[in-house]
């Protein structure tokens, strides 16, 4: 099973304290978030990142094609790749936080399809045409991976359709595993592609805290923002896995969250009876002997990859150090 994890980039010592936790403690991947309001600026943080590890991959987890033309995103990527030779993926998302500081729309769904198609193209070094200009690529030497963050259903068939893999916003139950992925091997099967060409990531929120409610309280926070903007966006929920229940505070959730989180929307959470759903789903939280146990029943209930976002954690950094120190060596003994 491979582990791997994104954050906001709030300082440059933050992000030198990251880049040396993902190599030493052997984490998969390191992802930097697209986030302005929020975050330095992630093409700079990820060239500190390449510069800093040897092993761990590096991913933008993820970025849109508004704020940053699909041109502009290959030759980043590409350039990024020069630094850290075959270890760079490409995240694209439709767009959330990334657009929405801005006062930008996200991608249609049709501009995110032929965005990525856009991107592949250019990154195999051949010239494409997009809105009316040719862009090129000639100086290219590999080719990196581009993934598609995706939750919806026709997002998560087109992840399977067009991209190199799909981080997944679904949850970490045995049925949303079963059900997104099942969803990506249709897009796979529907362009005739072999599903072992798609990596697909789960995506899911940790904060590993030697003091369980502080990891519970600050848990909230992120998990208003992931389900209230960007997993659940589509009014028909039932598609998307909610109970009936849940609806109506889904709904409010959506209306009244902040792409900003804080304290305010972790309070949101529990305003309204979602906490233990919406954790239960899509985060491993608590102690270390907690989010063991918690990361254990994920990999039961079919886990594969995983990437947590920890940058709303209680304490990014000591998150994913204790991870690291207290969770990860026991987990792989425990499955190997």
């Amino acid at each position: 099973m491979e582990i791997g994890f994104f954050f906001w980039p709030y300082d440059s010592a933050l992000v030198n304290r990251m880049a040396g936790a993902a190599d030493k403690y052997g984490f998969d991947m390191i992802g930097i978030a697209d986030t302005p309001g929020n975050a330095m600026d992630p093409w700079i943080v990820a060239t500190m990142v390449a510069l800093r590890t040897k092993k761990t991959r590096i991913g933008l987890v993820v970025t849109n094609l508004v704020s940053r033309t699909p041109a502009v995103s290959a030759a980043a990527i590409a350039s990024l790749d020069r630094l850290a030779p075959d270890r760079t993926v490409l995240g694209i998302g439709a767009g959330h936080s990334g657009t929405t500081n801005l006062g930008m729309e996200k991608s249609s769904f049709g501009e995110l399809k032929a965005g990525v198609a856009h991107i592949k193209t250019l990154l195999q070094g051949d010239p494409d045409t997009l809105s009316g200009g040719v862009a090129h690529i000639p100086w290219i030497t590999r080719t990196p991976k581009v993934f598609l963050a995706a939750s919806g259903p026709r997002t998560l068939r087109l992840g399977g359709e067009i991209a190199d893999g799909v981080f997944i916003n679904y949850g970490l139950t045995a049925k949303n595993i079963a059900q997104s992925e099942r969803r990506v091997m249709d897009g796979a099967n529907d362009a005739k592609r072999d599903i072992s060409e798609v990596e697909t990531w789960q995506i899911a929120s940790l904060d590993c805290n030697e003091n369980s409610e502080k990891a519970r309280k600050k848990a909230g926070a992120i998990l208003a923002f992931m389900a209230g903007g960007y997993i659940f966006k589509t009014p028909h929920l039932t598609l998307q896995g909610v109970p009936e229940e849940y609806h109506a505070k889904i709904m409010e959730l959506r209306h009244r969250y902040s792409t900003r989180p804080s304290d305010a929307d972790a309070a949101l959470v529990d305003e309204l009876g979602l906490f233990e759903y919406l954790a239960s789903r899509f985060a491993i939280y608590g102690t270390p002997d907690q989010c063991l146990e918690q990361l254990l029943r994920a990999h039961a209930a079919g886990l594969k990859r995983v990437m947590f976002t920890v940058s709303v954690a209680s304490d990014p950094g000591r998150t994913v150090e204790l991870f690291g120190e207290q969770v990860l060596p026991r987990f792989r003994a425990a499955i190997a």
